[in-house]
């Protein structure tokens, strides 16, 4: 569903974000991309949503690409970012609309938006109330129901789970869960190891533009994510 080939992103400064970076996202699977900040999970988001264009290689959502033909490769992917930016003086029902609007879902009802507020964990009342009321974690399910309304078989996440508070943020997991049983592809950037170890089927790790190892969930399912990223680490600097 997510496929990346070889992508790599050279700044106009000569920063080497990507460097030649491969892996794929099949349907019903988190994947996890792992590292510090500057590691390059962001780039390729970005990338992957053609807010800045590769050096080389190919990005890829259900087989179109999404630097050459990217309104197509959009049709099939929601975005959920760290901080998600939503209009503070519209009420949740509003936002909503909005955005179902502009991903092309039409004559949605009251009750599709009840149904979505109820399936993210936010109280009936909540449509009604203007954005600038909202908590963080409040606006990161929203943004959430956003992507619900879209129903798009691919989800890009950039450190959903930053700031939310461990209340919100295990929501978030259960939801998570209940999207990977729906078939969905999710591509998740974080830098927190415990949650990554707890929700994803795979885990990238990346350092410094490179993706330097790939784990299945039996490989840290029983053991300290923590260790191996740090083993990972300190082999990648070893090599390069």
């Amino acid at each position: 569903m997510i496929e990346i080939n070889e992508l790599t992103k050279r700044y106009e400064d000569g920063v080497l974000a990507l460097d030649h970076v491969s892996y794929g996202v099949q349907p019903g699977e988190i994947f996890c991309l792992l590292g510090a900040n500057g590691a390059g999970k962001t780039t390729t988001i970005n990338i992957l949503l053609d807010f800045i264009p590769p050096t080389s290689g190919m990005a890829t959502i259900n087989g179109h690409d999404c630097n050459k033909f990217p309104l197509e490769a959009k049709k099939y992917v929601s975005y959920v970012s760290e901080n998600v930016q939503l209009y503070a003086m519209f009420t949740a029902r509003q936002n909503l609309a909005f955005f179902a609007e502009l991903a092309g879902k039409k004559g949605l009802k009251k009750k599709d938006y009840d149904d979505v507020m109820r399936t993210v964990g936010l109280p009936e009342k909540a449509l009604g109330m203007r954005l600038k009321n909202f908590s963080k974690g409040m606006r990161q399910k929203l943004g959430i129901a956003i992507a619900l309304l879209k129903d798009p078989p691919a989800i890009l996440m950039d450190e959903p789970t930053s700031g939310l508070d461990p209340k919100s943020a295990q929501e978030f997991l259960d939801q998570l869960r209940r999207l990977r049983e729906q078939g969905k592809a999710i591509l998740m950037t974080t830098h927190d190891i415990f949650r990554a170890k707890v929700i994803a089927d795979r885990v990238g790790i990346m350092k410094q533009g490179r993706l330097v190892a790939i784990r299945k969930k039996q490989d840290f399912k029983h053991a300290d994510l923590e260790e191996i990223y740090m083993r990972e680490m300190q082999e990648a600097e070893t090599t390069s």
